[in-house]
C-alpha cells in the first residue's frame, strides 16, 4: 500500500460514522452515508490531508460498491413487483432519461457524450441507501415498499445498462449485442436457478451454517465474483453483473433453503455493510474534489441546480405514473425517495472525469447535489409519510392485477 495508514484510518472513521449518526438521531435522523461521507471529505486531502486513496483502497471501494448493488438486487421481489407496477416503472425511467439527456444537451452545450454523462447520472435511484430505511420504518414489505422496489430497481438498474449503452465508449449497435449476449447468459443462470435444487445442496447450507464451512456464503460469493467476471468478458460496467448476481442469490436461496435464506444473506449483508459498504462511501468522500466544488462559483452554483434536477427529472415522472391506489403523500413520498441517488451518480460521474469529456467541477457538482438528496430527500418523504396509516401488505396477485 502507499499509504498504509490510510486503510486504518478509514476503518476509524467507519467505526465513528454510526456513533455520530445514533447522537444526531436524538434530534434528526440523517442518514449514516452522510457521516460516512463527510467524515471522508474531512480526513480527505482537500481538508485534513490524512487519508490518500491507493491502489488497494481503491479496489475494495469498487467491491463496497458492487456489494451494495448486489444487495440492492437481492432485496427485489420480482413475483411482487410484476404486472403493472412493473410497466409503470419502466415508463417512468424511460421518460426520466429522455428528459434527462435533452437538459443534459442544455447544459453541456450541445456535446453528445458530455450531455449522456449527465442525462443518465439525473435518472438513478439509490436503492440500497432507500430500503434501509423503508426496513426501519417497517414499509418494506407493505405496499408502498413494494412499490418503491420496483420503481427503485428499474432506477438502479436502467442506469447501469444505458452506461454500457451509452458510456462504454464503443458503437452503441457494438455495446448491444454484447449487452444481449450477457442478458441471454444471465436468462440461462436464472432458469438454471428456478429448477430445484439436489436434497444435497440444501443438506450442505444446513449443516454448514453454523461451522467454519459456511457453504451458502461461499457460493454466494461465487456467484458475485462468477457475475462480476462475466460482465468485464462483454466489457461491460460491473455493476451489472452484481446487480444480476443479487438476483440470482435470491432465486438459488429461496429454493434451495427459505428457512435459512435470511440468515445466509445477513452474513453477507454484514460483509457488506460492516466493512465494504462502508469503505466505498467513505473513499467516495476521500476522494471528492472539494477544492473545484468551493474554489469555482459556477460549480458551487450548479449544486442547488442539479438537486432540483434530480427532483424533477427523477421524481416528477415516478410521481405522475405512480399506481392509483397510491395518493397525496405516498405519490410525493415515492417520487422523492426515487430521487434519492448518490452511488451510480459517483461511478457515471467518474467514467465522464476519466474519459475527459466532464470537468472534476461539474463532477463535483454533481456529486454534492447526489449527497444532499441523500440528506434531504428521504427526510421530506418519510416526514410526507408520517400518519400513513399501518403498513399493508402485498401479494403477487394484486401486484399482477393491477391495471391502468
Amino acid at each position: 500500500m502507499t499509504h498504509p495508514g490510510t486503510l486504518v484510518l478509514i476503518m476509524a472513521v467507519a467505526v465513528l460514522a454510526p456513533l455520530l449518526a445514533e447522537i444526531a438521531a436524538r434530534r434528526i435522523r440523517i442518514p449514516l452515508v452522510i457521516f460516512e461521507m463527510a467524515l471522508g471529505i474531512a480526513v480527505g486531502p482537500d481538508a485534513l490531508g490524512w487519508a490518500h486513496p491507493g491502489q488497494v483502497v481503491d479496489t475494495l471501494s469498487h467491491l463496497g460498491l458492487a456489494m451494495l448493488i448486489f444487495l440492492a438486487g437481492y432485496e427485489i421481489d420480482f413475483p411482487a413487483i410484476r404486472g403493472g407496477t412493473l410497466r409503470r416503472a419502466l415508463w417512468a425511467w424511460l421518460l426520466s432519461l429522455a428528459a434527462g439527456i435533452g437538459l443534459g444537451f442544455a447544459v453541456s452545450g450541445g456535446t453528445v457524450f458530455k450531455a449522456f454523462v449527465i442525462g443518465t447520472a439525473l435518472t438513478s435511484t439509490s436503492l440500497g441507501t432507500v430500503l434501509p430505511l423503508l426496513r426501519d420504518s417497517g414499509d418494506l414489505h407493505g405496499r408502498f415498499g413494494t412499490v418503491m422496489g420496483a420503481f427503485g430497481a428499474v432506477g438502479e438498474f436502467g442506469p447501469i445498462v444505458a452506461t454500457a449503452l451509452l458510456l462504454s465508449g464503443r458503437r452503441p449497435g457494438e455495446s448491444a449485442v454484447l449487452l444481449i449476449a450477457f442478458a441471454a447468459i444471465t436468462a440461462g443462470a436464472v432458469f438454471w436457478a428456478l429448477r430445484p435444487r439436489a436434497p444435497w445442496f440444501s443438506r450442505l447450507i444446513d449443516t454448514t451454517l453454523h461451522s467454519s464451512g459456511q457453504f451458502a456464503v461461499r457460493f454466494v460469493m461465487l456467484l458475485l465474483a462468477g457475475m462480476l467476471g462475466l460482465a468485464e468478458v462483454f466489457g461491460l460496467d460491473f455493476l451489472l453483473g452484481a446487480f444480476a448476481a443479487g438476483v440470482l442469490t435470491r432465486l438459488v436461496l429461496y429454493g434451495a433453503s427459505p428457512e435459512h435464506s435470511a440468515e445466509v444473506v445477513g452474513r453477507v449483508e454484514a460483509l457488506g455493510f460492516g466493512f465494504l459498504v462502508p469503505l466505498f462511501y467513505i473513499v467516495t468522500g476521500i476522494e471528492f474534489d472539494l477544492d473545484a466544488l468551493l474554489h469555482d462559483g459556477r460549480a458551487l452554483a450548479l449544486v442547488p441546480l442539479f438537486l432540483l434536477l434530480f427532483i424533477l427529472v427523477r421524481g416528477g415522472p415516478v410521481r405522475l405514473l405512480a399506481p392509483p391506489d397510491l395518493r397525496g403523500g405516498d405519490r410525493t413520498a415515492l417520487g422523492l425517495f426515487a430521487a434519492t441517488c448518490l452511488p451510480l451518480v459517483a461511478a457515471i460521474t467518474t467514467i465522464g472525469v476519466d474519459q475527459k469529456v466532464l470537468g472534476t467541477d461539474e463532477a463535483a457538482a454533481l456529486v454534492g447535489a447526489a449527497m444532499l438528496s441523500v440528506l434531504v430527500l428521504p427526510l421530506l418523504a418519510t416526514r410526507l409519510r408520517t400518519g400513513a396509516g399501518p403498513v399493508r401488505p402485498v401479494s403477487a396477485d394484486s401486484a399482477e392485477s393491477e391495471t391502468w
